[in-house]
């Protein structure tokens, strides 16, 4: 899995009427509706190769203004985490990104960021797709020590494929065993969905969001027309809030210097950039974002995995037969369209370019690698709990009793008299040696500490 393309858990479209940051990597892009080449199409809803059924990245970075990924920035990684880079990064699934050298900045000079992501819940199980960018975030959670939340944006897929608020509640729980299977540190990760978390704080973004954004600016941005649904548009700031900390007040309180960090595909870009030109405008941070190209159908590079189409995915559902028969029925090879053809010609896929692997011999791996992985990912599903997919009461306030106390320890980092300081841990309970035990310090909290003893 770790050697493919990505996919993306939420919506995304093509954006304008953004500002420029500091750099001028930012620009102005075309609505939702349009292409951005003269076949290839990227918008929310439809992502379509060109011409040769290819998607241009390179021709969505100088689009959208984002930055490739060069091996300078892989490199750093590695040197600031002391691990090898996954290898999302290292083979250019997750190629271009906005400010991530900030990111990498203050994670240098002992300030921790948090990441976001997201999952759309439109169907009983996730496919490979999906996974990415979920075990992208589980590298970058442990490799970063960093918190994670994700928004199961449940709301959303009601109002866009007309699902009832009920159904789209029970297909969100469904999918956050698939993601809670990922592997991920539940004591740093918070996993909410819209319907049942939106309010206080949250909402209150939500609104501050909202009023930067005209209506002539929404139609802009996501193509939106004069028949859809009110809520449609009133969905953006939605997906944008969860961008700033304050909108978790019982994870991070009312911390505004935490910076986001948000993996997902490139054609969520819009969102985002959105919510980078409003951030300013409400006293908040941009968050930074790092981008993934698109996980393909099995028919090929012309399109991206659909949980609409049966035949274009493999879901985490599947059986090994069910993986089989789409494998060799449905996966597009490229290899030539006869024998002699491809040992004459090669394919059109670098695993077997040169024409020393066959068709059915690269399919039988695909076949093993995909059992394999999917096997394991159901055994891990089956042990996810209901209560542990609901996100019981006592794990949110086990997550908000440990971080609650992060605004003391911030003050007790910037206290310049020791004699306060003392008094201060003292009130703590002494932890940390400086403000939490290297026995005690648990989950989130250790994750968002400035101490380095605490790491």
């Amino acid at each position: 899995m770790a050697e493919v393309a990505a996919d993306v858990a939420a919506p995304a479209t093509t954006a304008a009427d953004v500002s420029q940051n500091g750099d001028g990597a930012e620009r102005a892009a075309t609505s939702a509706g349009d292409t951005v080449t003269s076949a290839q199409l990227v918008t929310p809803w439809e992502v379509s190769g060109g011409a040769d059924g290819k998607i241009d990245y390179d021709r969505l970075v100088e689009q959208f203004g984002c930055q490739k990924i060069d091996q300078s920035v892989i490199d750093r990684i590695e040197r600031l985490t002391g691990q090898r880079a996954h290898p999302f990064l290292r083979r250019g699934v997750f190629f271009s990104h906005r400010d991530l050298n900030e990111i990498l900045n203050l994670y240098e000079k002992g300030k921790k960021f948090y990441l976001y992501t997201g999952r759309g819940p439109s169907s009983e199980a996730l496919h490979l797709g999906h996974l990415v960018p979920f075990y992208f975030c589980k590298y970058l959670q442990d490799a970063f020590k960093v918190p994670l939340v994700i928004q199961m944006t449940d709301d959303e897929k009601c109002i866009w494929r007309n699902l009832s608020v009920e159904e789209s509640r029970r297909l969100a729980r469904e999918n956050v065993k698939d993601i809670i299977a990922c592997g991920f540190d539940m004591s740093r990760t918070f996993i909410f969905c819209d319907f049942d978390y939106v309010g206080g704080e949250f909402y209150r973004n939500m609104v501050r969001i909202g009023k930067c954004i005209t209506i002539n600016q929404a139609r802009g941005i996501f193509g939106f027309i004069g028949e859809d649904y009110v809520a449609k548009m009133a969905f953006p700031p939605v997906q944008a809030a969860p961008s700033f900390p304050t909108s978790f007040p019982h994870l991070f309180g009312n911390r505004k210097d935490i910076r986001c960090l948000i993996p997902s595909a490139i054609d969520q870009d819009p969102y985002f950039r959105m919510t980078r030109d409003v951030a300013p405008r409400i006293g908040l941070q941009k968050p930074a974002t790092i981008y993934s190209r698109f996980f393909p159908a099995l028919q090929g590079e012309s399109g991206k995995m659909n949980a609409s189409d049966q035949r274009s995915a493999i879901f985490v559902t599947d059986t090994p037969k069910e993986i089989k028969t789409k494998i060799n029925k449905y996966a597009f090879s490229g290899g030539g369209a006869t024998i002699e053809e491809h040992r004459k010609f090669g394919a059109n896929l670098d695993e077997y370019g040169a024409g020393r692997m066959l068709t059915g011999e690269v399919k039988k791996r695909l076949i093993e690698v995909l059992t394999a992985l999917v096997g394991n990912q159901q055994k891990a599903r089956a042990k996810v709990t209901d209560e542990a997919a609901l996100q019981s009461p006592a794990v949110r306030n086990e997550i908000s009793r440990s971080l609650s106390l992060h605004k003391v320890y911030c003050a007790l980092y910037r206290a310049k008299s020791s004699a306060w300081a003392r008094t201060a841990t003292l009130t703590c309970s002494g932890r940390c040696g400086v403000c939490y035990s290297r026995q005690r310090h648990r989950g989130l909290l250790s994750a968002l500490c400035v101490h380095r003893t605490c790491q």
